[in-house]
Parts: C-alpha cells; structure tokens; sequence
C-alpha cells in the first residue's frame, strides 16, 4: 500500500513538473508579435513626448527657415529641401529614411527686368499716377533683392488700358450690378480681396467686356479700419499701406499642364490654351495706399453700403472713369504686366518610420514649404513645428525607446503657394496607390495664426481624437486645459455631447489637405492656433503673403514665446500618436452621422419646399442618413462591447479597416465633372452660402432641378454606400 502511495506521488510529482516545463516553455514560446498585436498606446510614452517639443527649437527652426525668401523653386526653397533633409537623416534625432522627389512643374513669374506697372495717364500721355512697384522696406528683409514683386500668379502678359470702374469683391453679383447702368466693355476694375477667390474675379470680369483687373487689400477687413502707417507693421501687427498679398491665381488645385498626373520631366503636358481657371485678363494686385488714389478719384454714383470700406473717401462706382474735379480728369489706367510661365523645378521632401506592427498602414504628416516671401506664419511656423515633432520622435526611435505600430509618412510639399496644393503632384505617383492603406493625414499649414486658442478643421470621424488630444495639453497663458479654452472662444451644441468645441469642416481646397481630402478621400485634419476672432475684422493674419510676414513679425505679433506653436505641436503630435499606435484607431463613425444630420436638417430646412415644387423628395436622402446612423451605433457598440487586446488581432485590423475606408465610400468621381480632382460628395467645395451638400446646394441655387435631383441620388446611394461599409459583412 505504501509502495503504491509513493508510486503514485512520484508520478504526481513528475506529472506537475512536465506541466510546469510544459507551460514555461510554452509561454516563452510565444511570438513577440502577438505581444506587439495586442499593445494599445501608451500614455506614459505621449506624456513624455509632450514635455520633450520644446518652444525654444521651434523658434530656432522658424529663424533658420525664414532667413532669406524662399519662394517655389528659386535658391532659398532648394536651400529648404537640403534644410529638411538634413534633419531627417540626422543619425541622432533623424527618421528610419528620408528622401526627396523632384518635379517640373508650371510656374508663374513676374519679369526682373521689366516690372508689372499700374499707371494713370492722361489725353497727352503723360504719367500722372504710378503705384509702387515694390513694398516699401521697414527692415532690411524687405530690402533682399530676392523678394519677389507683387504679383498675381498666373495672370497673362499684357498691355491694356482703360476707365476705371470700382467692382467690390469682383463677384458676378457684383459685376451684374455695375453692368445694370455701365457700359463695362473695354474697361479696367478695381476689387477687394475677400468673397470671391483670386482668379474669379477677374474670370468674371472677362465676361462683361472688361480688359484688366486690379485688386488690393481693404483696411476695412484686414486692419480692423486701420489706414495710417504709424498705427501697422513695424509698430502693430496690421498691413503697412504698401502691403500687398500676392497669390496663386487659379481655381484648380494641382500642376496646370498635367492635372490627374504626376509632374515628372517626361510626362504628358496639355497647352497652356485648354487651361481654365486662370485669368483670361491681365490682373495684378497692389497696396491700399495706391487704391485710394484711384477710388477716390472715381466719378459716378455712390457704391452701396456693402461696397464701402476704410479708405478716405465715399467709395464711388466710376463714370466710367475719373471724376471732373480729380487732377485725373480724362484720363486712363494703364496696366502692364510682363508676367512669365515657366516649367521649374520643384521638390517635395518625405520621410518615413515604418511600423513593426502593421507597417503596411500610413498616418501622414504633412506640411508645404515654398512660400511668397519669407513665409514666417505661411508656411513656415508649420514647418517649424513639423521638424520639432521629428527631432522628438527621432531622437525616441534612434534610441531605441519608440517604434510606432504603424509606420508615419512625414511631407514638406513644394510648390503649394502656386496651387499645387496637398501632395497633388504626386497622388497618382504615391498617394493613390497607398490610399487604400492610409489612416488619415494630418496637416499643420500656418500653425500660428494668433495665441488666443486652438483652431482645428477635419473630417467628422476624428473629432473625438481631437478632443482627446487638447484635454491632456495646457493652453498658453491660461491655467485651462486647450479643450477648455478652445470652447471658451469657439465653439457649438452638439445633439450628442453638448456645448463643445467647434471643429470645422474641410470644405473646399483650402489648404494642404486638399488633394488628401477631396481626391484621395483620406480622413484629414488640420490644426493651427488663432487670434480672438470678436476683436478684429481680420479674416487672417494681416501680413499674409506680403514682405512684411517675417521671423520678426512672427515672434512680435503672433507668438512672442513660441508658445502657442508648441502648444500645436503637442496637440498634432499627440493625435498623430494615438492614430500610430491606437490598437484600435481612434475615429468615430457615429460624430459623422451626427455631421450628416446637420447638413441634411440644413437641406429640409431650406431646400424641401422648393424641390416638392418640383416634384422631387428628399425622402431617400433621408432614409440613406438614418442608415448611416443605425448602422454607425452598432459599430459603436461593437467596439464598446469588444475586449480587442485579448482577441484575435484580426477582428482589430477588420473594424479598422471600416474606420480607416470610410472617408473614401464617399468618393465619386462622377459627381463634379466641372471641378477637377473634387470627388468626395459630402465636403467638396460649394458656391451657396447654406452649410449643407455642395452639389445639392449650388444645383438648388442656380434653379437647376435636374441636377438637383441627381445630387439627391448620388448622395443618398454614397451615403447608403458608406453605411455598408460599416457592417460586419453581407
């Protein structure tokens, strides 16, 4: 008995042992990468990042950025290239790899030997007028010889004169009005800056008979009524009188000779003829102080209330042409431009660290580099803070602290300033091919636009990553945290949360993110820092593209410190770890429904009783957003339900793949066959001023029923679409 005790202690024994080697092994055994799999962010690592973007890096980066113009393709941008590269393949603080792509693009240039002039001449043909040819110089940045004359990007070479007419904003409301009681054929206009783009206002010109558009910026918007030249830059930040914005002057985004291609040396280019969206007219801009020589010169009846601003007269429309008591009497504008275009060489920077987890997945950061003069707030603060996020994060991966799980694409576009906008040169070369794999695009264009709050645009589905990002920062100056004082400044009611803050929607080609956005359908954000919006008139920065927007200006006027461009760089960097390294990517599909409802309670709201008119309904419309938001809460619920980390890592890569490809379900590139490289139907550009649909919008605006009922169909079979994408399967 005792034997068969022991006997069976002893297998007992043996049996626990063989267990115990057993599960050693067997837990040693596992592969580390279903350890990496199954790994969330991690907080510690985002708190330590965000103590390491340090303010005083950033300056410096902005010193050495601004130091002479850089404008696209000329020494100063090359010199920006080999500046970037540079940083990123620093063997201490650079990326896993870095590179440059190079393009011949079409670019336009004014003459150095023969300036763009704006003159007044009389019966004799004698010169009575001439407005400057350059800004006038407060500190020797302006006096560089490489500062490039005011210019407008784009306009034709010609020589033309005529009466002067005054036309706001060169919108075609505006131009229908003048028409009414002048006869606007073989004159010139004059227009503000502000509710039509660039290239419109002279377009729209062309097509009543007028040769040549001026245009300039009004004190009224820009300077808060500010005219005289000790109360702007160098002594406040307002425009000095001889400010003047140049600009790209063109309505598509993208290279003019190539659209849909990338712009290499051998690659396919249209005559400049079949280009549209640029001036058909000369046009060129100049400051306010030569504006109001000429409108307050001008004949004719009163302009409307709407059409006044801050120069020192009562803004006249034109007789045509000059009133009898001005010492302009009988006499002509004369405009002269010499501009040039030109195939040039323009490089975009990219950088790469690879994932170890899902290297096949991209979260990418980017910014344009080129800009009109010295660029400080535009581009270069963003530029600023991109290459502080680098050095971090590079120094974090050299040292072998930090791999992302998914691998991070870093851009310094070029060319932006001309229209090239968001990478477009390349989204057939790189970006189309990666799209299907792309997490979203972060882009911080100008990140500094004041020092008051925080100011973000994005797609709907990471509002809430957003929101997560700006609670753990401090606003500058405050004791609040950005999420706090950003509602405090800005923000709106939320059927879901609440008062919350108000992040914008990306509609339109407005910055960077365009080409991502609105071609690719990559869910985007942009982030920048903004002014207190209740106490100036100011629709941005009032140095915008001018000489005057300098490292001096900036770390005067906009951001003394820096620190309100740090704080953008720790509220970017942060979103940009948690869409690295989030086993599940923080983007939410029911804040895009909530979006959705929005537009579609603007379109009942405004648009159902004229359409019933017409004998159509916006009933499917309607079904097709209620799907959207049945089936966005059950995802929801799915995840909320879900313990991801201790599940197969498949059911994580699957749910995100619905989040990261909702954005592109939207896509149709049918939808706008008149604007080129607008595809998404929900946030393309719009000429209606009510917040809903684009193409619903401006089909209802302009009467046209048939296309009103199309857009209602293609809407409702994108959005029907896009709620598909986020079931669990067929």
């Amino acid at each position: 008995m005792l034997k068969e005790v022991l006997i069976g202690i002893l297998i007992g024994t043996v049996a626990f042992t063989v267990g115990m080697l057993l599960g050693h092994f067997a837990i040693e055994k596992v592969p580390e990468w279903v350890k990496d799999a199954s790994q969330d962010v991690d907080e510690a690592l985002i708190k330590k990042f965000l103590a390491e973007l340090d303010s005083n890096e950033i300056q410096e980066n902005l010193r050495e950025l601004t130091k002479v113009p850089h404008l696209a393709s000329t020494p100063g941008d090359e010199a920006t290239v080999e500046l970037i590269l540079k940083r990123w393949q620093d063997p201490k603080t650079g990326l896993d790899s870095a590179w440059r792509e190079d393009y011949k693009v079409c670019l336009s240039f004014p003459s150095k030997t023969n300036p763009n002039k704006v003159s007044v001449v009389d019966e004799e043909n004698k010169v009575l007028f001439m407005a400057r040819e350059k800004e006038k110089a407060y500190k020797p940045e302006q006096e560089d010889p490489d500062v490039v004359q005011p210019y407008a990007a784009y306009s034709p070479a010609g020589n033309v004169k005529g009466k002067l007419v005054y036309a706001n904003q060169g919108k075609m409301s505006d131009y229908e009005l003048l028409n009414k009681t002048l006869d606007l054929k073989g004159t010139i206009a004059i227009t503000r800056y502000g509710g039509e783009g660039r290239s419109k206002k002279a377009i729209n010109a062309a097509q009543f008979g007028i040769v040549g558009v001026l245009v300039f910026t009004d004190p009224y918007f820009i300077n808060d009524g500010v005219v005289s030249e000790s109360g702007t830059y160098p002594n406040s930040w307002y425009m000095p009188p001889s400010g003047v914005e140049r600009g790209g002057y063109s309505t598509d985004f993208g290279d003019l000779l190539t659209p849909y291609l990338a712009a290499k040396e051998d690659t396919y280019r249209r005559p400049i003829e079949e280009v549209t969206g640029i001036p058909p007219i000369p046009t060129q801009p100049i400051g306010f102080e030569d504006a109001e020589q000429l409108i307050c010169s001008l004949d004719g009846d009163d302009a409307p209330d709407d059409w006044q601003g801050s120069l020192n007269c009562t803004y006249k429309l034109g007789g045509p042409g000059f009133k009898a008591t001005s010492s302009f009497i009988n006499s002509t504008v004369h405009l002269d431009t010499y501009n040039t275009d030109r195939l040039e060489n323009s490089a975009n920077v990219m950088g790469v660290i690879r994932g170890n987890v899902e290297p096949d997945r991209y979260v990418i950061y980017g910014n344009h580099r080129d800009s009109w003069v010295h660029g400080a707030i535009d581009p270069s603060s963003g530029t600023a803070v991109m290459l502080e996020i680098t050095r971090v994060l590079g120094k974090m991966l050299k040292e072998g602290k930090w791999r992302p799980r998914r691998s991070i694409i870093f851009g310094s576009w070029g060319a932006e300033e001309f229209g090239l906008i968001g990478s477009t040169e390349y989204t057939e070369e790189y970006f189309s091919r990666l799209s299907e794999r792309t997490v979203a695009y972060i882009n911080v264009d100008i990140s500094v636009f004041g020092n008051t709050t925080l100011r973000a645009s994005a797609s709907p589905a990471a509002q809430s990553v957003i929101f997560t990002a700006s609670k753990q920062i401090d606003a500058p100056g405050t004791k609040k945290s950005l999420y706090d004082n950003w509602i405090e400044y800005n923000n709106r009611t939320s059927a879901t949360y609440g008062v919350i803050p108000n992040v914008g929607f990306l509609t339109g080609a407005g910055s960077d993110y365009a080409a991502f956005m609105h071609y690719l359908g990559i869910t985007s954000v942009d982030f920048s820092y903004d002014y207190d919006r209740s106490k100036t008139r100011a629709g941005i920065y009032p140095a915008y593209h001018t000489a005057y927007d300098t490292f001096d200006y900036a770390s005067k006027y906009i951001d003394p410190g820096f620190t309100s461009h740090q704080a953008v760089a720790r509220t970017a960097g942060n979103v940009l770890l948690r869409l690295a390294d989030s086993l599940l990517l923080p983007l939410n599909c029911s804040d895009y429904a909530e979006s959705l409802e929005l537009y579609l309670s603007q379109a009942v709201s405004v648009f159902e009783e004229k359409l019933a008119d017409k004998g159509i309904s916006l009933e499917p419309l309607q079904k097709a957003v209620q799907l959207f938001q049945e089936t966005a809460t059950k995802l929801e619920s799915l995840i909320r339900d879900s313990e991801l980390a201790k599940e197969t890592p498949l059911k994580a890569r699957r749910i995100n793949d619905q989040l990261m490809l909702l954005d592109r379900a939207f896509l149709d590139p049918l939808a706008f066959p008149d604007k080129s490289y607008f595809r998404h139907v929900i946030w393309a550009s719009r000429s209606s001023k009510v917040p809903t649909f684009p193409g619903l919008a401006d089909a209802v605006e302009k009467e046209d029923w048939n296309q009103a009922h199309k857009h209602i169909s293609i809407l409702t079979q994108a959005i029907a679409g896009a709620a598909h994408t986020l079931q669990d399967g067929i």
